[in-house]
């Protein structure tokens, strides 16, 4: 069999030795095995380094974090690597003391401060919410709002006057109260709405409070027959008629095309 040459080639491994030779900071024997940076070790790929818990990667090597007081390492890879203990806020890369006031708890996060229910924040401090009679905490806590059957006036509550035929309803915006079926609001009352014969009411805040049936069409107050010609039918509101198919409308009767 003829002799295979075999061809010139440049180890992979070779090519990472010479990679990692340019890296600042780290040295290589003559077998090609890396030196690792002072308080570092191989990463799980063994094709670099990661800094010891306490130290933080700079420049090709590993630095000792400056650990303020009152302060604890983090695993963080990137930023200072540590942060501030619970009860303390980082000011200037040291931490200090949160002054908690009276009536206030540190939150979760353990860098601020909240106030206990039925207080709330002023400055730098806890206020005690005033409540005014016929009214309770909302459910943020840290404020009020007036029981049923009261509206807030300023900073008090003041009783809702109800007229006849009305009831107090449930929404915090208008006048607190509505009027029962078949009675319309009017200024400070409920009044009557008057349903002409062939209508019926209709239970909307805007209008007379009246439709009417069908067949008729409502004429000031009250409803009157809709008067279909020859050759035509009530469109679709039933108030109104159109012409029958193969006619067409002149003023109030219905001819057929020419």
């Amino acid at each position: 069999m003829p002799n295979l040459r075999r061809r010139d080639t440049i180890s992979p491994a070779l090519i990472l030795f010479a990679a990692l030779a340019a890296a600042p900071g780290i040295s290589y024997s003559q077998s090609g095995a890396a030196a690792l940076p002072e308080h570092a070790s191989a990463n799980a790929s063994r094709t670099g380094f990661v800094c010891n818990r306490g130290y933080q990667r700079i420049e090709g090597g590993c630095t000792a974090i400056e650990l303020p007081a009152n302060a604890y390492l983090t695993t963080d890879v990137y930023g200072r690597g540590w942060k501030c203990a619970r009860g303390y806020r980082d000011v200037d890369k040291s931490c200090v003391s949160l002054e908690v006031p009276q009536h206030a708890f540190l939150d979760a996060s353990g860098d601020r401060w909240t106030c206990e229910r039925g207080y709330r924040r002023v400055a730098e401090r806890c206020a005690l919410i005033e409540i005014p009679p016929y009214a309770f905490l909302d459910t943020s806590a840290d404020g009020w709002v007036c029981s049923r059957g009261y509206r807030k006036v300023k900073e008090t509550c003041v009783a809702v006057k109800v007229p006849t035929n009305g009831y107090l309803t449930n929404v915090s915006f208008g006048p607190g109260w509505a009027c029962e079926r078949g009675y319309r609001p009017f200024e400070q009352e409920c009044r009557t709405v008057v349903v002409p014969a062939n209508g019926y009411f209709v239970d909307v805040s805007y209008g007379p409070g009246w439709e009417c049936l069908r067949g008729y069409e409502d004429v000031g107050e009250t409803c009157s027959a809709v008067k279909v010609p020859a050759n035509a039918h009530l469109d679709y509101s039933g108030r109104a008629w159109e012409c029958d198919a193969s006619h067409r409308r002149e003023a109030d009767r219905c001819v057929t095309f020419e």
